[in-house]
């Protein structure tokens, strides 16, 4: 796992702007900070897909209604569940910092959200290999909240990940994931090759998000 200064920058909105040398140096330090405190734990579950009429979808037998997801999932029969997390102790710090350094805190943040992309796309990386021997491929992760897929079903993700008992990773009421710095998805698995695991923003919809690579 890496802190690409350009992806912090970027979380910044720094996007098409140099930032001067005092914040890459904040960058620098803060990335430090981050890696020293994160504990990358990840957990990966292959499950089948059916995809049926109006947007419905059976993920491991659990049925949705996604068109966006469905749309995603084009041409899958299965997909991997995925989760991962930087740990507490990352949240520990971003906390500390909100509370004695709050310009620190926004870089931190900044920080550990490059840390944990480059995390997943690691073990994706990871996964490609692995089910290339069968001539699949890998569809880019989908998070709940993208789209229409509805952020509810971050907990039957979590559930079905068994992810509080193996990674440590749980959601609040409001579906929000914690640690904060974690993610779920579903990544597709398809005979289609295609290159959208990697830039995954040209199959994103948001062409005006301020994110956008």
């Amino acid at each position: 796992m890496t802190i690409d200064t350009k992806e912090a920058l970027r979380y910044l909105g720094y996007r098409g702007r140099e930032a001067d040398p005092r914040v890459l140096s904040e960058i620098a330090a803060c990335s430090q900070e981050i890696l020293n405190a994160a504990v990358p734990r990840h957990r990966v579950v292959r499950v089948p897909i059916k995809s049926g009429p109006d947007g419905v979808l059976q993920i491991a037998g659990l049925s949705l209604v996604s068109r966006d997801l469905q749309g995603h999932l084009r041409s899958c029969k299965e997909a991997f569940l995925f989760g991962a997390t930087l740990g507490p102790q990352v949240d520990a710090l971003l906390r500390r910092y909100s509370v004695t350094a709050m310009s620190r805190a926004v870089i931190c943040q900044a920080c550990a959200a490059a840390a944990i992309e480059s995390f997943c796309d690691e073990v994706e990386e990871e996964l490609r290999r692995s089910v290339e021997p069968e001539g699949l491929f890998l569809r880019p992760r989908y998070s709940p909240g993208y789209g229409d897929f509805p952020i509810q079903w971050q907990k039957s993700l979590l559930q079905l990940l068994d992810a509080p008992k193996t990674i440590g990773l749980t959601a609040t009421e409001s579906c929000m994931l914690a640690p904060s710095k974690s993610v779920t998805a579903v990544i597709g698995l398809t005979t289609d090759r295609t290159d959208c695991h990697i830039r995954k923003c040209m199959d994103c919809s948001a062409v005006n998000c301020p994110f956008r690579r």
